[in-house]
Parts: structure tokens; sequence; C-alpha cells
């Protein structure tokens, strides 16, 4: 390689790394404008000091839900008298901390980790909203992780009854799932069901040459010019279809192919580096599920993946034995990892036994193993 192709050792391919980071929000946000149309028809009346629609979006993930919520919340910020919180619901998994996550968006300090209970919180938190006379937006991202929980119906029937709890309270609900195998609606309770009739808003998996046009525009900010041609950028888009259409994917793999030819002390990204990144950016969903696991919930993943192919009797006596937990919560955790996508359970015949559950990952074991210690 020609040495105006190579890289000296205090420069990069990049021109701003952070624009490939998963947390960025874009200025340009394309192939979304009719989803952002019926969301904006949803929440103009908050700009009109009235309750807004509640919305429920769905999609597979990495399809632009959250980007959309921002984009919104971000122009929502400008107008006096509505207040927008949005709830990481994989961190903010019980109604308590939901509630406590809005009263920190609303006074902009946390409450009292202990002493104060839920219905006081609840208290304040609308009380503050009659007051000021404001409107405020919530946005549950990852609701299915308070469905997992068995969180959803309390925290859902709190927000969408704050009107009759306290009058003149107005809240609007925003609930975003990337569980398309959660009927959202159908896991409510009753009483929860007669009050959430929200508009629908569906963002379908990108195609490809959507992809392109998406992550092309992250390769001019982000690059410098040249690093990345046209045949590098669509095997990223070749992957990122692979993995179901998902950007994050797409994103990801741009940011570690770049740092392989930064490695290789290349000025310019090849298919090899993609090819090579892809090895580790298909993972981006496992590695998020993780981190969003708590230390008990790890602890049963690391023992599935240690015991691959055993028999549940021999999973539960390990994980035991690792936290002194009982049957009851190793089946709930078995439950959350099932739906969460992780593991398959599935009950099966045994002869001898009867009905056993039979458990599976749905990743490699070294896979897991390898973002556990990361």
């Amino acid at each position: 390689m020609a040495d105006d192709d190579m890289l000296s050792w205090d420069e990069s391919v990049f021109r701003d790394e952070h624009v490939l980071e998963l947390d960025y929000l874009p200025e340009a946000f394309l192939h979304r404008d009719e989803q952002m149309e019926t969301l904006k028809y949803a929440l103009r009346p908050a700009v009109r000091g009235s309750r807004p629609l509640n919305v429920m979006a769905r999609g597979p993930p990495g399809t632009g839900k959250t980007t959309a919520v921002q984009k919104l919340f971000d122009e929502l910020t400008s107008v006096s008298d509505v207040d927008v919180v949005r709830v990481n619901c994989q961190v903010d998994s019980t109604r308590y901390a939901v509630f406590s996550r809005l009263f920190e968006g609303l006074f902009e300090y946390e409450p009292p980790t202990s002493g104060i209970s839920f219905k006081k919180l609840f208290g304040q938190i609308t009380d503050r909203l009659v007051e000021e006379d404001e409107v405020l937006i919530v946005a549950l991202d990852d609701v299915n992780y308070l469905f997992y929980e068995d969180e959803a119906s309390d925290t859902l029937y709190s927000l969408l009854r704050a009107h009759e709890a306290h009058s003149g309270a107005k809240i609007g609900v925003i609930v975003v799932s990337s569980d398309l195998d959660l009927d959202v609606i159908d896991a409510l309770d009753s009483r929860v069901q007669s009050v959430f009739r929200p508009e629908e808003v569906y963002f379908s998996a990108y195609g490809e040459r959507e992809i392109v046009d998406i992550l092309d525009e992250r390769v001019k900010r982000g690059f410098r010019e040249d690093a990345v041609g046209t045949h590098v950028l669509d095997r990223v888009a070749e992957h990122t279809a692979e993995s179901g259409g998902d950007l994050r994917v797409g994103i990801d793999l741009l940011r570690r192919a770049g740092l392989n030819a930064e490695m290789r002390g290349s000025a310019e990204v090849g298919v090899d580096d993609v090819d090579e990144a892809y090895e580790k950016a298909k993972y981006v969903h496992l590695s998020r599920h993780l981190r969003g696991l708590s230390e008990s919930e790890a602890d049963l993943v690391r023992v599935l993946a240690e015991h691959d192919g055993e028999r549940a009797g021999d999973v539960y006596e390990a994980f035991s034995d690792r936290t002194d937990l009982g049957y009851t919560r190793y089946s709930e955790i078995i439950n959350k990892l099932d739906q969460l996508g992780l593991i398959d359970a599935e009950y099966t015949d045994v002869e001898g036994r009867g009905r056993s559950r039979s458990l599976s990952l749905s990743y490699e074991a070294d896979a897991i193993l390898d973002r556990l210690d990361e």
C-alpha cells in the first residue's frame, strides 16, 4: 500500500466518532415521516394545554422508535407548560422506579431513596402539574420490561387515572415496545384496557436501500472523506439487513470497522474490516440485554452458559449453590430470560418424570460468557 493510503500516528479515519455511537441523535431522520406525523398529531393537544392522545409505538429493534420520541421531545422542551420525560424501562422496571424518574424530570433532583411512599411520590408529581398548570408527556421506552416484571398494568393505571386521583392533572403516555411477541393491550389488566385506547404507530424494519441512505448520512458526518467507499457501505447494509434491519447493528459495525482500519494503519476502511467487525457487532442485542440484568439474573445466564445442554434440574442446583435463591425466584428469572429471547424454555414430556422444562441458549455459550465478563 502506498504511503498516502496509510495513517500517520496522530491521524484518524474518523471525522467525529461520536456520530457512530448508539446514543447519538441524528440531525437527519430519514424514512420515518409518516410515523413522525402520527406522533405529532397525538401530542399536538399538549401544546394547547390539553391532555395529549396516548400512543403505542411498536416495531422491531433498531427501527427508530426511540429516536422519534427523542426528536419530538427535543422540540417540545422549548414549549412552556409542557414537560417531557423519557423513562428507560430496562433500567427503571417497577412502578415506583418509573415515578421516581418522573419526579426527577419535573423537580430536577432525585426523590429520597427510602422513606417516601408511592402515594406521596405520586401526589407530589400531580400537585406540581396542577399548581403550575403543566402537561406531562411520559415515554415508557422498552415498556416490555415492565411486563416482564409484572409492573405494567399498575404503572399505566396510575398514569392514566392521574386526572381522577387529582383533578386537573394532565398526563399523556407513549409506550414503546420492541417485543413483537408481546400484545401490549392484551397483556394489560381489564381495568387498564378500559382506559388505554392509544394511537398506534408501527415502525417497520428498514429495507436495504433505506439502510444505505441512513448509514451514508452517518458516514458523511462521522468519517473523513473517502474513508468509506460505496462497496464497503453496501457490505455494512447487507450485514445490517441480515440482522433484521436493526440500524444499531449497522452503526456499531461502521464504528468497529473504522477502528479495525486504524489498527492496520489504513486511511481507508476495507470490506475485510467490516466482515471482521460483524463478528462482534451482530451481538449488539445480546450485550444490551445482558447489561440490563440484575446480579441474580446474570448469575443464572452464566450458569446456563456453563451448563449448556444439561438437564434443567442440574442448572437449578448450580444456580441455587451460587446464589442461595429458591426455586420460585429461579422460575421467575427463567420466564424473564425466555421473554427477552436470551433462552428458549419449553415444556416437554420426559419419560418417567412427567412434564419438564427444556432450556436452551439463544446465543453461543462463549459469546454470552465473553460479554458477561466485559
